[in-house]
């Protein structure tokens, strides 16, 4: 079983920065790619920023060049630095794995992390 642990949400005025961590574990053969999406009531949950293991990275339009995802391959943890915080960022924060299990593809879900951004 996969579990993957969000931490670093919170309440940040606009113009700030926080950053998320998203640590896996269990039993996995690799981590092909990680991602953080995100979800405001109401609406579907988005794709934020996605990275291969390779390292390529992808973002959605609306965070690039605030937003920079990262991983540490030895600690098998993504990150997500986020700067220049708007009120439209305001969401839960979920973090996506994409792995080898039994030679085969899976994929888990973080449990979401409350990020609130106002003054």
């Amino acid at each position: 079983q996969v579990q993957l642990v969000e931490s670093g949400g919170g309440l940040v005025q606009p113009g700030g920065s926080l950053r998320l961590s998203c640590a896996a574990s269990g039993s996995f053969e690799s981590i092909t790619a990680m991602a953080w999406f995100r979800q405001v009531p109401g609406k579907q949950r988005e794709l934020v920023a996605h990275i291969t293991s390779g390292g390529i990275t992808n973002y959605v339009n609306g965070v690039k060049g605030r937003f920079t995802i990262s991983t540490d391959n030895a600690k098998n943890t993504v990150y997500l630095q986020m700067n220049s915080l708007k009120p439209e960022d305001t969401a839960v924060y979920y973090c996506y794995g994409s792995m080898i299990i039994e030679r085969a593809q899976s994929a888990a879900w973080g449990q979401g992390t409350q990020v609130t951004v106002s003054s």
